[in-house]
């Protein structure tokens, strides 16, 4: 079977096996699955404000399921995604709370670029511990994901602090915040989507139409046989991260600059850990990942809808956990599928 349609297909029905063995779960509840799935989709597409949310939520999902992707597609395990994104975050409204005197026009930009610079130099440091030391890349990343969270909790308390409650740091400046494509209520949908998307098709364009996005692959797949070919392997690993991160510090940027105008301790809400399991979904597809993405992001947010029909919410996670499991024993499927095939040729 053709790669491509098998990476197409195996995402779209462990969805469907997921919701079947969702429902069994309902069903054992007392509750009907039919009005509980009806309820999901109203809740995620059914208004204005349903898709508004959904793709405000969708958006940050993107950049960090491109950020894990992009990592395992050069043979890096970046699990660090959740620290990069608060790194960029940080930094870029430090920023940003400054600019005030800067147009639009070279506020936002600038903004975003801060925060890409910061979540790749962040990625970095585990990039270079892995070409000089051959540190693995899933302790550094997780090491330095708890510095990027007590140092954030430390500076939205004390230096960049303001008011009470939610430790959180002043608004940003008004020229650095993102255009709002549609409001409804009091939901803004900015243009992040729009960033993240291209972000998605930049990256797709990177790995596979071009030369260095080949040596990245190559460095991912078999780096003995790449270093043999001329590729430099040092070089590619801190590349790789690097880009990684960058696409991390967008995510919270946007969420900075789209969502929130200004940092929160918990701004990232672990969106980075679901980087993750949305790359594993989009089989490190860039184009998968948009819409593995736009799933997760219905879920989460047809969810809250779920509730007043008398489905618990965390059904989801059933759902998303199912679809990982399923996702994941890709390789277990081909395998027996193969064997089989072998037997009957035989």
């Amino acid at each position: 079977m053709n790669s491509r349609l098998w990476a197409f297909i195996v995402p779209v029905v462990s969805v469907i096996i997921a919701l079947l063995i969702s429902s069994v779960v309902i069903l054992l509840i007392g509750q009907n699955p039919l009005v509980a799935y009806a309820a999901l989709f109203r809740g995620a597409f059914g208004s204005k404000l349903a898709v508004a949310s959904t793709i405000i939520k969708t958006t940050p999902l993107i950049l960090t399921g491109l950020a894990v992707g992009f990592g395992f597609r050069a043979g890096l395990f970046n699990i660090g995604a959740e620290g990069q994104m608060v790194m960029g975050a940080m930094i870029a409204t430090a920023f940003a709370i400054n600019i005030s005197w800067m147009p639009a026009a070279l506020a936002i930009p600038l903004t975003m670029i801060v925060g890409m610079t910061a979540g790749a130099g962040y990625a970095a440091i585990a990039g270079v511990l892995k070409a000089k030391t051959g540190a693995h890349e899933v302790v550094t990343t997780i090491m330095l994901n708890w510095i990027a969270e007590h140092l954030s909790s430390y500076v939205v308390a004390v230096p960049m602090g303001v008011g009470f409650g939610t430790p959180k740091s002043p608004e940003i400046a008004n020229s650095a915040k993102l255009p709002p494509l549609m409001t409804v209520q009091a939901t803004e949908l900015t243009s992040g989507i729009i960033i993240a998307v291209i972000a998605a098709v930049v990256i797709y364009v990177l790995l596979e139409k071009t030369t260095k996005g080949y040596e990245l692959k190559g460095t991912g797949f078999n780096p003995y046989a790449a270093e043999y070919g001329g590729i430099k392997i040092s070089q590619n690993i801190v590349l790789a991260m690097a880009i990684s991160g960058a696409l991390a510090g967008l995510a919270g940027t946007l969420e900075v600059t789209g969502v929130h105008h200004r940092f929160l301790g918990t701004l990232s809400g672990g969106k980075g850990f679901d980087g993750i399991s949305i790359a594993l979904i989009g089989q490190n597809n860039p184009i998968g990942i948009i819409f593995a993405a736009l799933l997760m992001g219905a879920l989460r947010t047809g969810s809250n809808e779920m509730q007043f029909v008398g489905v618990p919410k965390h059904i989801i996670l059933i759902v998303q956990a199912i679809v990982i499991f399923l996702v994941a024993a890709d390789r277990i499927v081909r395998t027996i599928l193969i064997r089989k095939k072998k037997v009957k040729a035989s």
